[in-house]
C-alpha cells in the first residue's frame, strides 16, 4: 500500500447519536485513515476539535481498546478520574471492559487534534457515563437504548443521509431500541 494522504481520506462529520446528544458533537470531524489504508482490524482516525468541541459523550468500551495521541493543539481528557490537559506528544489508553468514562474537550481558542487507534470488534457495547444511554453493536447495526435495555425516545439519523446508500437501511423502532444500520458514519 502506498504512502496515505491524509487529507484524502474520508471524512467523517455529525454522529449517530440520537437527539439531542448528536447536537453536541459539532465542530468534531475525523479522518478515517485505517479506512483509506484498508484496514479492517482496528480503526485509525485523525480527529479534529473546533474551539468548545468535544469528541465524543464520556464513555467506555466493553470489548474495544482504544489509544489516544495529541498530536496537535491543547486539549483537556476528562474521565472518572478528573480533568488533565494533554499537548501535542501526550496520550492516553483505555482498555476493553475499564468503567473509566472519557471524552476528550477543546477549551481552548485553537483546532487541537489527536489519532485515536481501536479495535474494531464486530460485536461491542459502550456505555455512557454521563447520560442514560449504552449503544450495542452487532455486526452492522447499532442500537442505542437506556442502560437497563428500556427504549431511548427518538431514532438515529445519518449525518450523511443525502450521500449515505447504507443509511436506507436505517431501522426506526419506536418501541425498541433505536437503531441505524449506517455504520459507515458511526464514530469509531
Amino acid at each position: 500500500m502506498p504512502k496515505l494522504d491524509p487529507d484524502s481520506a474520508p471524512l467523517k462529520t455529525g454522529s449517530i447519536y440520537p437527539a439531542p446528544y448528536d447536537a453536541m458533537m459539532a465542530g468534531r470531524s475525523s479522518r478515517r485513515l485505517g479506512q483509506a489504508g484498508g484496514l479492517t482490524q482496528f480503526g485509525v482516525n485523525l480527529v479534529t476539535l473546533e474551539p468548545g468541541a468535544l469528541s465524543s459523550l464520556r464513555h467506555w468500551h466493553q470489548e474495544e481498546d482504544e489509544f489516544v495521541w495529541v498530536t496537535e493543539g491543547r486539549l483537556t481528557l476528562i474521565e472518572d478520574h478528573g480533568e488533565t490537559g494533554d499537548a501535542p506528544g501526550d496520550c492516553a489508553a483505555f482498555p476493553a471492559g475499564n468503567p473509566n468514562g472519557h471524552h476528550f474537550a477543546n477549551r481552548t481558542g485553537q483546532l487541537a487534534r489527536f489519532l485515536v487507534v481501536g479495535t474494531k470488534s464486530p460485536r461491542e457495547v459502550a456505555t455512557y457515563s454521563d447520560v442514560d444511554m449504552r449503544v450495542e453493536i452487532d455486526g452492522a447495526t447499532a442500537s442505542f437504548t437506556r442502560r437497563d435495555g428500556s427504549p431511548l425516545a427518538g431514532r438515529t439519523e445519518c449525518p450523511s443521509a443525502a450521500r449515505c446508500l447504507r443509511s436506507r437501511n436505517r431501522i426506526p423502532s419506536p418501541s425498541g431500541p433505536v437503531r441505524s444500520s449506517c455504520l459507515d458514519h458511526r464514530s469509531r
